[in-house]
C-alpha cells in the first residue's frame, strides 16, 4: 500500500515506552520496522482527526441550512430584508471598487493637500495664462510693425539713391547739351537763346521734382528709423513683461504638476469627485457593517453553527434555487470527506496489520512490539 511504504529516515519514538526513552540504532530489526509503521499511522491519524474535524464542518453548515429552510415565513422574510440590504450594498461598494481612477493617488494627495488654495490658484493661473497670451500677441503685432517699418525704410533709401543718380544724370546731360547748342550755335549761326531757354526749363523743372522726391525720401527714412527705435523700445517692455508672466506660469504648472490652468482644473474638479466617491463608498461600508452585523444577530437568535459565513452567502438567502447549490455543493463535498475518511481509516488498519504480521514472524520479540503497539493506540486513539 502505497502511503505506508517503508521510509529510510531518523527513527521517532513517541509512542515506545511510557517514560518517554527514545530508542535509536542498533536495535533488532523487527523493532525498526515497527516503530517506522507506527511513525506512518501517527501521521495518517493526524490527516484523519483533520478530515473528520472538516467533516463535522460541512455536517454543520448543512444542519445550518435545513434549519434556515425551516423558519417560519415571519422570521425569515425579517433575514431576507438583511440579506438584501446587505447584497445591495455589497454590489455597490463592488461598483465603487470597479470605477477607474481618473486621477493619479499623487494627484489626489497633492490636491488634498493644497485643497484651500487650490481654487484661488486655478483662477490666479488662467489669469495668466490670459495675459501671457495677450503679451504675446503684442510682442507678434510689434515685430510685425518693426519689420514693416525696415521694409518702408529700405524701399526709400533704394528710391533716394536711384533719384540721386537720376539728378546727377540730368545735370550732366543738362550740360552736355548746353555744350552741342552753343558749337551749333558758332557753327551754323543760329539764334539758340530758345534752345537754352528751353533746357533750363526742362531741366530745372526735371531736377526740382526729383530733388522734392529725395527730401520726401529722406524725410520718410527718418521717420522710419524713428518707428523702428520706437517699436524696438515697445518691444522690449513687452519681452520682459512676457518672461514675468511666464516664469509665473511655468513656476505654477511645476508646482502643481501640470501643463496649463485647463489641466488643473481637470485634476481639482475629479479631486472633487473623487472625493464625494469615497464619502460614498464610506457611507456605504458603513450601512453594509450595520446590516451585516443586523443579519448576523438574527441569525444567531437560531443557534446556528456559523451565522457570520451567511452575509457573502446572501443569494442563497435571498433565491431558494442558490440555497439548492450551496446545499449541493456540501453534499458532494462531504460525501468526498467521507470516502477519505473510510480510506484513511483503511490504511491505517493495514499498518496495523502489517505489525500483526511482524508479532507473528518476531513473536521472540512479541511484548515488546504489543508494547508499541499499545503505546500508538493511546495516543493516536486508533485501534
Amino acid at each position: 500500500m502505497g502511503l505506508f511504504k517503508r521510509k529510510r529516515k531518523k527513527y521517532i519514538a513517541e509512542a515506545m515506552v511510557e517514560n518517554g526513552e527514545f530508542v535509536q540504532t542498533e536495535k533488532k530489526e523487527s523493532r525498526h520496522v515497527a516503530m517506522e509503521y507506527c511513525e506512518q499511522i501517527m501521521e495518517a491519524a493526524k490527516d484523519l482527526e483533520e478530515t473528520k474535524r472538516e467533516y463535522r464542518v460541512v455536517t454543520d453548515y448543512l444542519t445550518d441550512i435545513q434549519m434556515i429552510e425551516e423558519l417560519p415565513e415571519p422570521d425569515m422574510k425579517k433575514i431576507q430584508e438583511s440579506a438584501q440590504q446587505v447584497q445591495n450594498l455589497s454590489e455597490t461598494k463592488d461598483i465603487y471598487r470597479a470605477k477607474e481612477k481618473t486621477i493619479s493617488d499623487a494627484q489626489f494627495v497633492q490636491m488634498d493637500q493644497l485643497q484651500d488654495e487650490i481654487p484661488d490658484a486655478i483662477g490666479r493661473l488662467k489669469a495668466n495664462e490670459a495675459y501671457q497670451a495677450a503679451i504675446k500677441r503684442d510682442m507678434q503685432y510689434l515685430e510685425g510693425e518693426k519689420n514693416e517699418w525696415h521694409i518702408h525704410q529700405e524701399s526709400r533709401s533704394k528710391e533716394y539713391q536711384i533719384l540721386q543718380r537720376v539728378l546727377y544724370g540730368m545735370v550732366a546731360l543738362f550740360v552736355v547739351a548746353v555744350i552741342a547748342i552753343v558749337v551749333l550755335s558758332k557753327v551754323i549761326r543760329l539764334d539758340v537763346q530758345m534752345w537754352l531757354f528751353g533746357a533750363v526749363l526742362v531741366t530745372g523743372g526735371v531736377c526740382g521734382g526729383v530733388l522734392l522726391r529725395m527730401q520726401n525720401d529722406e524725410r520718410e527714412v527718418k521717420k522710419s528709423q524713428a518707428s523702428i527705435n520706437r517699436a524696438i523700445t515697445l518691444l522690449n517692455g513687452v519681452k520682459l513683461k512676457y518672461v514675468n508672466i511666464t516664469n509665473a506660469v511655468d513656476y505654477a504648472c511645476e508646482k502643481y504638476h501640470v501643463h496649463n490652468a485647463n489641466e488643473l482644473n481637470y485634476i481639482w474638479e475629479q479631486y472633487l469627485e473623487a472625493v464625494k466617491e469615497r464619502e460614498k463608498f464610506q457611507r456605504t461600508n458603513e450601512d453594509l457593517e450595520y446590516f451585516s452585523s443586523r443579519l448576523i444577530r438574527d441569525l444567531h437568535a437560531y443557534h446556528l453553527y456559523d451565522a457570520k459565513i451567511w452575509v457573502h452567502q446572501t443569494k442563497a438567502l435571498l433565491d431558494k434555487k442558490e440555497m439548492v447549490e450551496v446545499k449541493h455543493e456540501l453534499l458532494i463535498r462531504r460525501q468526498k470527506l467521507r470516502d477519505r475518511i473510510d480510506m484513511q481509516i483503511d490504511n491505517i488498519q493495514g499498518a496495523k496489520s502489517e505489525i500483526e504480521k511482524l508479532i507473528k514472524d518476531y513473536s521472540q520479540h512479541e511484548g515488546e512490539i504489543r508494547e508499541i503497539l499499545n503505546s500508538l493506540d493511546k495516543i493516536c486513539g486508533v485501534s
